[in-house]
């Protein structure tokens, strides 16, 4: 058994850009936490160099970022290719948000894991992470 298989897993939950709104990163945060998993909750105002950043210190298995701003296909697309620079290819990029249907595709053609609109359900995302993680890191 390895390190990972004994740790819950871990998931990094940020608010990028100027967007300062975070009831719904913070259900998430309990919800997760609630399901079992360790959730870091970075808080408001991050920017993506930020976000990465704490991935790799704190060795999460995915990252979830929340965000309302309208300015998803700018920092989904440079967090995804900052995770890449740092060798983060095995850690999940997952969000939700204002996002729209057809974004959401070309995000998800780009690496981006699975989007979560407004009033999906929490047991979803943990359910959605948990699979990946298992699936993908252990």
């Amino acid at each position: 058994m390895n390190d990972k298989q004994k740790r819950p897993v871990r998931v990094l939950v940020a608010k990028v850009g100027l967007d300062g709104h975070d009831r719904g990163a913070k259900v998430i945060a309990t919800s997760l936490r609630d399901a079992g998993m360790e959730v870091i909750y970075t808080g408001l105002r991050q920017t993506p160099e930020m976000v990465v950043n704490a991935a790799l210190q704190e060795d999460v298995d995915a990252i979830g970022i929340s965000i309302l701003s309208g300015a998803h296909m700018t920092v989904f697309p440079r967090i995804i290719s900052m995770m890449k620079e740092k060798g983060l290819t095995d850690v999940l990029l997952t969000g939700g948000g204002i996002i729209p249907a057809e974004d959401m595709a070309e995000l998800n053609a780009m690496g981006v894991g699975k989007l979560f609109a407004p009033g999906a359900n929490t047991s979803e995302v943990s359910d959605y992470i948990y699979k990946w993680v298992e699936e993908n890191r252990r």
